[in-house]
């Protein structure tokens, strides 16, 4: 009870955040939340889990995560030990020879001495942990090496969510792919048109180029599309683990996998799932545990030294015989004066306590406005998209109506040409929007720390 209370330093107590009752966006807060579902159920497109399972297995980046935290823990146990004496092997041998000369007066002989000393033991050392020094160091250890776990689990979260986004603007690439292929395809067959009603001598020459350029500026556009899709590719096989190729994947489709309507949770919950909140927390804690480190160096250590072995002039007696040695040792020392190291180091401590508290309290903010974005835009790109829906299928009837009444004679190039180049932007901007609104879900469930509950073995391996 007396070691207990001689403890120094703050005991750690989680600061108080104020959190929303509803994030932005959310009516009402809801009990559930879409982080209590595992990725594989966020995502449900083979291909893609198939890309997040590979990743988590062979990512560098996540391995090298887990590989810091082996450090950390590793150095929880380096900590935890000073808790235990120290025993060490003490053994040695010495051979020592002299020549002594007596007085030459008397003619004496010379003496020549020659002895041996054999040495064999144990000794122990143990600090008494009067003050909290080693408990509070050991209590900064372990948070350090939690810190580091909750680092790894937004890792893996953050490599979860970027190989989902990838995907998705990958296969969104594969839809403007498509759609600049129609583009080209259709300008390629108003050229040709306008080619032959040039040769008949229907048309002037300014429908012909015009009509030329047109079809360049898709080819233009075609190419660089595919240009981009080789990049994403390459893109996620660095992330996946592997060399730069080919990417499988599901076929383009403006339905693909809509987003399901989710519910947010209740705000104060990201305090206990978010990852990087959950490591700032650690920071913070062990930098409490710090200043308690600091206030005990103030006070005097104690320490019991003890040793126990045999010590002769002959080997055989070490193992028998009365060559027995012991010693018990007592040691106080403590610091009377150190130029103000003590003290800055105190003050030091405290300052990257309230660096740590600022952190923990900024990444709570942060959380909280990530999901609100997250929120307002799966709900506003829903209805942007409703609207271009309707523009591209407007558009689309637009060319349609616009190439009947050409053919008829009762319209003018110009106004076929207007309609193709207004339709192709709208479902390219339509296609994005798609792919927004998707990306919308994947910022979400990241931002909720999606997956909180599942361990990590669960998390590789998907179920």
């Amino acid at each position: 009870m007396m070691l207990c209370g001689c403890l120094m330093g703050p005991n750690y107590k989680r600061p108080a955040i104020s959190a929303p009752p509803a994030f932005r966006g959310q009516s009402t807060a809801e009990q559930s939340s879409f982080a209590d579902q595992g990725w594989w159920d966020v995502y449900s497109d083979p291909f893609l889990n198939a890309l997040i399972k590979e990743a988590l297995k062979n990512n560098n980046d996540l391995k090298t995560a887990i590989a810091r935290a082996k450090e950390a823990e590793a150095y929880r146990g380096v900590a935890r030990s000073a808790y235990f004496p120290t025993v060490n092997l003490e053994s040695g041998v010495q051979r020592d020879h002299g020549v002594f000369k007596n007085n030459p007066d008397l003619d004496l002989p010379t003496n020549t001495q020659t002895s041996n000393l054999f040495l064999g033991g144990l000794s122990t050392a143990w600090e008494i942990d009067l003050w909290g020094r080693i408990r509070r160091s050991t209590e900064a250890a372990n948070a350090e090496y939690l810190a580091t776990e909750e680092g790894r689990r937004g890792l893996m979260l953050a490599l979860i969510s970027e190989v989902a986004q990838d995907y998705l603007e990958l296969v969104e690439l594969d839809g403007r792919l498509a759609v600049a292929r129609n583009s080209r395809d259709a300008f390629e067959a108003t050229h040709t048109l306008f080619s032959k009603r040039y040769g008949a001598g229907i048309v002037s020459r300014l429908q012909v180029t015009r009509a030329e350029a047109a079809l360049a500026a898709a080819e233009g556009t075609l190419t660089d599309i595919e240009r981009q899709v080789a990049e994403k590719e390459n893109q996620i096989c660095v992330l996946v683990g592997r060399n730069p190729g080919p990417v499988q994947r599901t076929v383009p489709d403006k339905e693909m996998n809509p987003p399901p309507t989710v519910p947010a949770g209740i705000p104060s919950q990201l305090l206990e799932r978010r990852p990087d909140i959950r490591q700032a927390e650690q920071n913070l804690r062990s930098a409490s545990a710090r200043i308690g480190v600091a206030n005990a160096n103030f006070f005097p250590r104690f320490g019991l030294t003890a040793l126990f072995g045999k010590v002769s002039t002959e080997l055989s007696s070490l193992s028998g015989g009365t060559a027995d040695i012991w010693a018990l040792a007592a040691s106080f020392s403590g610091p009377v004066f150190t130029g103000g190291r003590l003290t800055s180091e105190y003050r030091a401590a405290v300052y990257v306590f309230d660096q740590a508290k600022y952190q923990y309290s900024q990444s709570a903010l942060r959380a909280f406005r990530e999901v609100s974005d997250a929120l307002i835009a799966s709900e506003k790109l829903s209805l942007v998209e409703a609207q271009q829906k309707r523009e591209t299928a407007a558009l689309a009837d637009s060319v349609a109506i616009a190439r009947r009444r050409y053919l008829g004679g009762l319209a003018s190039y110009y106004e076929v040409l207007e309609a193709q180049q207004l339709l192709y932007p709208a479902e390219i901007s339509l296609s994005e929007t798609s792919r927004d609104r998707r990306l919308a879900i994947v910022q979400l469930y990241r931002a909720l720390g999606g997956g909180w509950n599942f361990d990590n073995t669960q998390w590789t391996n998907g179920r």
